[in-house]
């Protein structure tokens, strides 16, 4: 399934709880936003998740869907709110105390991109803001939260799984004499999230894979996992961010000579995470 706002693979036999979502991976540009940006289309990438959407495309296969964005997180930034607007950025927006993701220039309209680059020479109108929003921003959620309600429904709980990529330097110099640098971090924004107990499921798969992980450092999670974690209700949300270096050469935007090995190995791991919970989901079916 496709619209403006995502695409949408869904599983021909949905018999998996958990629910994948790439929000930072849409790659469509308009050609009016790259005419108006004072970056080249290279530069303006710099902040897409590229690829993870096909890294994670065997979910539908293990009975898992798979929502992905369409337009870019230079555009739009799905994991943020609808009123984080920018007022360095949008003309009228108001502030609202300290936000520092709003304050860097990442809000849900961004400002810049990677390293602080800056998008745009001068402002958009909140005009421009909302049909960003409305257009884009509320389809998305809107399928996103059907899809954990269609699983809570038929499973008994459901799992989001929220799918990004991390530039190599953010995790180049972490891990200490005695731990490796980490290749995954996984997110749960310290238990808030999800429970230990999913949470150890997912870090298991990745573990079984030969990879390292680390939990919540550098990155805990955003407005995704913090508005659909809700594991006192059983619905589960976990981020999981990759190291781009493991599959793509980050300057050219491009995959890199280890990517069919590392899809291959990603496919494996994908297969563990869309099977947690597969017992309640038998005896749901039962």
């Amino acid at each position: 399934m496709q619209n403006a706002a995502f695409v949408l693979d869904m599983p021909e036999n949905r018999s998996s709880c958990v629910v994948f979502s790439s929000p930072h991976s849409g790659r469509e540009y308009p050609a009016a936003f790259l005419k108006r940006s004072v970056l080249n289309q290279n530069v303006i990438r710099s902040s897409e998740d590229a690829f993870v959407d096909q890294l994670f495309a065997p979910a539908a296969e293990y009975g898992a869907p798979l929502i992905k964005a369409a337009m870019p997180r230079a555009y739009l930034d799905l994991n943020r709110s609808l009123d984080e607007l920018d007022p360095a950025l949008i003309s009228g927006a108001r502030r609202h105390g300290h936000n520092p993701r709003v304050a860097s220039g990442l809000g849900v309209i961004p400002r810049v991109v990677a390293n602080g680059r800056a998008i745009y020479s001068g402002k958009l109108t909140m005009d421009e803001a909302r049909l960003r929003i409305d257009t884009y921003w509320r389809p998305y959620h809107a399928r996103l939260k059907s899809l954990l309600n269609e699983s809570h429904e038929k499973f008994g709980q459901a799992i989001l799984v929220d799918c990004h990529s991390m530039p190599h330097e953010a995790v180049s110099m972490a891990g200490t004499a005695r731990s490796k640098r980490p290749e995954i971090v996984l997110g749960d924004r310290f238990g808030a999230s999800a429970s230990s107990e999913i949470v150890d499921l997912v870090e298991s798969a990745f573990v079984s894979a030969g990879l390292n992980v680390a939990r919540n450092a550098p990155f805990a999670g955003a407005y995704v996992t913090q508005t659909y974690g809700r594991p006192g209700r059983l619905q589960h949300a976990i981020q999981i961010e990759i190291d781009r270096a493991l599959y793509m050469d980050e300057e050219r935007i491009a995959p890199n000579s280890n990517f069919m090995a590392f899809s291959k190995l990603l496919r494996q791991v994908v297969r563990e995470i869309a099977n947690i919970g597969a017992d309640s989901v038998r005896l749901a079916a039962e």
